[in-house]
């Protein structure tokens, strides 16, 4: 298995920075990997989110979604499972954490995730930041 976490806090409610996320269409303003991003069906568990990037395209599926505290995405390719975890949490001081965890599993995982674990989640502080960024706006 390949683990990856990244954390960030912002004064922004999780409710806000959930409202962010369930608004797949307008991912492409704060995350600058992507060029369009397309939710079809409700933001819900088993839906689809078809991104294109300058990368190429890509299709997930939302494995679970659970309103103002987390989605998880996941994409099967080349013999593993990648799964995006992205959770609000609120700190005792009243900020939200926000994280975003990646794990890639399965046969190909020990070869297959070092290789392309760093290059995907590469942008994780970038995107968290303009996340949070347009949210406390």
């Amino acid at each position: 298995m390949w683990d990856y976490q990244y954390q960030a806090t912002t004064t922004a409610t999780p409710a806000r920075i959930y409202q962010l996320w369930a608004d797949v269409n307008t991912w492409p303003q704060w995350n600058a990997d992507l060029i369009r991003a397309e939710l079809h069906g409700p933001f819900a568990a088993y839906s689809q989110i078809h991104m294109t990037s300058a990368q190429g395209t890509l299709e997930l599926r939302l494995a679970d979604v659970q309103e103002n505290q987390r989605f998880v995405d996941e994409v099967e390719m080349e013999g593993v499972l990648i799964r995006t975890t992205h959770q609000l949490n609120i700190l005792p001081d009243g900020r939200t954490q926000v994280t975003y965890q990646m794990q890639i599993t399965g046969e190909g995982a020990d070869q297959l995730g070092p290789e392309i674990g760093p290059m995907i989640t590469s942008d994780f502080p970038d995107t968290v930041a303009a996340l949070i960024r347009s949210a406390e706006h």
